[in-house]
């Protein structure tokens, strides 16, 4: 799957699905959650938070992005706009919390190896 990016300075109230929104000004990307769900995704820009990388022809962010809290708990990286799903592992679907590199919340125990080219979300 591959997002569209779009750089605003104010995020549209109603998001489109497959598009990355990226507002500057407010430190701030939001997306619709790329399993299909339709919920929204917010991730804060900042050393704290999440970075994100512009080459000129497509925005990567990182560290990956776990939906914990969502029904679907995706997991996912986005690189140069394509989503690249993380895989699964046996504790997928358990409770357990984990955080990324970032000390942020992750979707869950999962093994974070490499990125895969498949959703997981149920």
């Amino acid at each position: 799957m591959t997002l569209r990016h779009r750089f605003v300075e104010n995020i549209p109230e109603v998001l489109e699905q497959g598009v990355l929104y990226v507002s500057i000004p407010y430190r701030t990307m939001l997306h619709r959650c790329a399993c299909g769900c339709g919920e929204e995704v917010v991730t804060p820009i900042g050393p704290a938070a999440w970075t994100m990388t512009y080459d000129g022809d497509g925005v990567t962010i990182a560290p990956s992005i776990g939906n914990r809290s969502l029904p679907c708990r995706s997991h996912y990286w986005i690189e140069r706009n394509q989503i690249l799903w993380a895989p699964r592992s046996r504790s997928e679907g358990s409770p357990a919390s984990g955080t990324n590199e970032k000390g942020l919340p992750t979707s869950g125990a999962r093994d974070l190896d490499a990125p895969s080219s498949g959703p997981n979300c149920p």
